[in-house]
């Protein structure tokens, strides 16, 4: 290298997104499965922010939901969650979410599309990746790789193989 020459200042690296508006994650309920979400959503670039046990309170009234944002029910048994689910899927989030079995999951669904609400095209339940995981941090892990393939418009799934 010359003297007028300078080195670079960093390499650019294929997997450097700066610039890219990573949108708000809203997770209803304070339970070690929304902490797990809360520091791997912080870790990937999203906003998270927590309602702890709302007993029917303002829930998501005070949040303003945005295209790109996601709302997940972490506790489908929290006294405001069928309140809250009805409201972020009127809302312009882009991915709502709930954990619950798969049993529970269809029944929701039927009651759901029974009462004619509208969004439930965006309802992701049971929420997540099917990644066989059990703990908190599995689980989280799960639901916020599904947050990320739907913003990137990918169904997930492994790399390798037909895309």
């Amino acid at each position: 290298m010359t003297g007028s020459e300078q080195a670079p200042t960093h390499r650019e690296q294929p997997w450097r997104e700066d610039d890219v508006r990573r949108g708000h994650v809203v997770v209803l309920s304070a339970n070690p499965i929304s902490a797990a979400l809360a520091a791997i959503g912080e870790a990937v670039g999203y906003r998270v922010t927590v309602i702890s046990e709302d007993d029917g309170g303002p829930g998501l009234s005070l949040i303003v939901l945005e295209a790109g944002d996601a709302v997940v029910l972490c506790d489908h048994d929290a006294p405001d969650a069928p309140a809250v689910l009805r409201a972020a899927l009127a809302s312009d989030a882009s991915y709502v979410a709930m954990m619950a079995s798969r049993r529970r999951a269809e029944g929701l669904l039927g009651d759901l599309g029974a009462e004619g609400v509208p969004g439930l095209e965006k309802l992701h339940v049971p929420a997540g990746h099917n990644l066989g995981g059990r703990g908190p941090g599995e689980i989280a892990l799960s639901v916020m790789a599904e947050i990320v393939a739907e913003a990137h418009g990918r169904p997930g799934g492994p790399m390798r193989g037909p895309r």
